[in-house]
């Protein structure tokens, strides 16, 4: 833990000293690719190093630089999640076993490389992406830069743990119960989960029901809707959409002068949940930092309701059975997730039926919030980061316990498909990282943004970096 004395070159700079000139895609790649491979036995964040194809990509991105070509990211160095296709690559979601090479690129990885973006390989998840931890038997553990001891959380922990350690300036996650924001929160960075629908999840219409998006995780909020802008728009099959964004205009937009609810109560869960008291001091630092930019900041919680969870477990359990058939050996996964998908079988009909019949009523019931408030101050997790092995050889009641008490506040927005924003609040007296959340209704990343790049404007998160370690 500590502070370096250099900061790692963030998305927007990296696309700018390549079109001034000052650097090439081959060295950004090289040097990415070098300490990747230099982490790869300590911070551990890479499933998959494209060494050879990379570094051929970098050659024609400077040829194309040559000749005139000019695209917001080419030749930038990207990471993507073990849950993406991209051609020529397994996609083992953080599962054991001999995965086939995938003959085509997901719609995201088609539209990063349509921006131009050298894409260096596959950052770890969990299997399924099911825990806010990243570790497994296929790979051990992924951990911290920030504390080689704690986990950077999950399930787009590799992604996490590779942006905050400077070896890529951005990388792509996924979302579906907090799974950008609580890696973002645990390292120290700006974690966008957009709207459900803003970004393509094709080659699925929609994945895990509708609660899961892809989302973008950086240093600073200029590089993390730099990004978003890169990757968001929709393919044909897909299920939701959402009507063309530009988010990088909403850097430095004035928001105006906003109400906001501070929502500190826990959601309704069926396990033991409390918010620790210094992730508790932190949220209430950014509140009064909202409160120095001239916004109104009011204790209230959005009404979730009891039977709030009720919607989400079949959703999330069906989509963990289907990703396990789709597993070329399914018994080499983990007891918990043949045991999630089993459950997820029995809710596959009746159930997953009245889930989703049920949304727009929740939306309406949670929405009403808004008829008061501008945006929800939530925290993004309830724990500073665990320990690595913190569910190791743990059944599933008790994993569900762990990971319950340390991260109960971000999955009710991946029941309403609306758009959220982690930012960076600090860190315990421990120096571990905490994040708080920015909430909004549908289609308000603008505003989200916007607020975003003030807070950060005034909270100078992006200039501390965690000391190398690995």
């Amino acid at each position: 833990m500590g502070k370096a004395s250099t900061r790692p070159q963030g998305l927007a700079e990296t696309a700018a000293a390549l079109d001034a000139g000052t650097t090439t895609s081959a060295e950004l790649v090289r040097t990415a690719l070098d300490a990747i491979e230099a982490s790869a036995s300590t911070l551990n964040a890479f499933r998959v190093i494209r060494r050879d194809a990379a570094v051929a990509e970098a050659a024609e991105a400077d040829r194309r630089r040559a000749a005139g070509v000019r695209l917001p990211l080419l030749g930038v160095p990207i990471a993507v999640k073990d849950d993406t296709h991209l051609a020529g690559e397994p996609t083992a979601f953080g599962c054991a076993g001999d995965f086939p090479l995938q003959e085509r690129d997901a719609e995201v990885v088609r539209r990063l490389r349509t921006a131009g973006a050298v894409i260096v390989g596959k950052t770890h998840s969990p299997e399924l992406g099911q825990w806010p931890l990243t570790g497994g038997s296929a790979f051990g553990h992924t951990r911290n830069p920030w504390s080689r001891e704690h986990t950077p959380g999950g399930s787009s922990g590799g992604s996490g743990a590779a942006v905050a350690a400077g070896l890529v300036p951005a990388a792509l996650g996924s979302d579906g119960a907090g799974s950008v924001r609580i890696p973002a929160a645990w390292s120290h960075l700006v974690g966008i989960k957009p709207q459900r629908g803003r970004i393509s999840m094709w080659p699925d219409p929609e994945a895990f029901h509708g609660l899961t998006t892809h989302g973008t995780l950086a240093r600073t909020v200029t590089d993390a809707a730099l990004l978003l802008d890169a990757v968001s728009g929709n393919h044909t099959g897909d299920l939701h959409r959402c009507a063309p964004l530009r988010a990088s205009e909403s850097v430095g937009a004035d928001p105006g002068r906003l109400r906001i609810a501070l929502a500190l109560k826990v959601p309704f869960t069926t396990t033991s949940a409390r918010l620790h008291p210094q992730v508790r001091a932190r949220i209430l630092a950014v509140a009064a930092v909202l409160r120095t930019l001239g916004h109104e900041v009011t204790v209230a919680d959005p009404d979730y309701g009891i039977l709030f969870g009720l919607n989400f477990l079949p959703r999330s359990m069906a989509g963990i059975h289907d990703w396990l058939h789709r597993l070329p050996d399914p018994a080499l996964a983990d007891a918990r997730t043949r045991a999630n998908a089993q459950t997820g079988r029995l809710l596959r009909g009746l159930p997953l039926r009245a889930a989703r019949a049920a949304e727009p009523r929740l939306r309406r019931r949670v929405g009403r919030i808004f008829d008061r408030f501008d945006v929800v101050l939530a925290p993004t997790t309830a724990t500073p980061p665990v320990l690595v092995d913190a569910i190791d050889d743990m059944g599933g009641w008790a994993t569900d316990k762990t990971i319950t008490a340390a991260c109960p506040y971000a999955w009710p927005w991946n029941v309403l498909g609306w758009p959220g924003i982690n930012v960076p609040a600090g860190f315990t007296e421990d120096g571990l990282p905490v994040g708080a959340q920015l909430l909004g209704h549908e289609c308000s990343e603008p505003l989200l943004i916007s607020l975003a790049a003030q807070l950060e404007s005034e909270m100078k998160w992006h200039e501390h970096v965690p000391a190398r370690w690995w």
